[in-house]
């Protein structure tokens, strides 16, 4: 089962495209679900690793969860046509370390039709004017330590990120 809409072409440079950013609401989980999926292809295929099992079902059912917890921030780049180009997800943290309350980058992403057309620029906008709607102290991401992420890292300070070491580790908590 796909939600993926017919996307329109690509406008030629000349001509412009008028983009829409938005928070997402429950309708709009079809067209995100799908957008992961992409998204965590585009991943695998870069680094040659299946490093994600991406279910279509379970990644709806799951940000229609977060959503409506209110745990998770999506905001989505729609063009005048109503096709989606693409998407930022974020979510709040509290540290020490920060100061209080911060939002993580879950995920950004942009369909590459789309790409080099300030999108990705203004998604971030949106989720740092979100945050600071919420009070929060900063906005951190990670990106792959891997020559693969090059242009994503350089993306992320064009926009003003700092590098700020470290390295994201994980363990699975499996139920026993």
């Amino acid at each position: 089962m796909s939600a993926t809409k017919d996307i329109a072409p690509v406008p030629t440079s000349e001509e412009t495209y008028s983009i829409l950013i938005s928070r997402a609401g429950i309708e709009e989980v079809p067209e995100i679900a799908v957008m992961v999926g992409e998204l965590l292809e585009e991943i695998m295929n870069a680094i040659n690793i299946k490093a994600f099992d991406h279910n279509y079902s379970e990644t709806n059912n799951l940000l229609i969860d977060f959503l409506c917890q209110d745990k998770y921030f999506v905001f989505v780049a729609t063009a005048c046509d109503g096709n989606y180009l693409g998407f930022i997800s974020l979510y709040e943290s509290h540290a020490l370390y920060a100061g209080g309350s911060f939002g993580t980058i879950a995920e950004l992403y942009v369909r590459p039709d789309f790409r080099n057309r300030n999108i990705g620029l203004k998604l971030v906008s949106s989720a740092k004017s979100f945050g600071f709607s919420r009070n929060w102290k900063r906005l951190e991401v990670t990106t792959p330590p891997l020559p693969e992420f090059d242009k994503t890292l350089a993306f992320y300070e064009r926009e003003g990120f700092a590098v700020s070491g470290g390295r994201k580790l994980k363990i699975e908590l499996d139920a026993h």
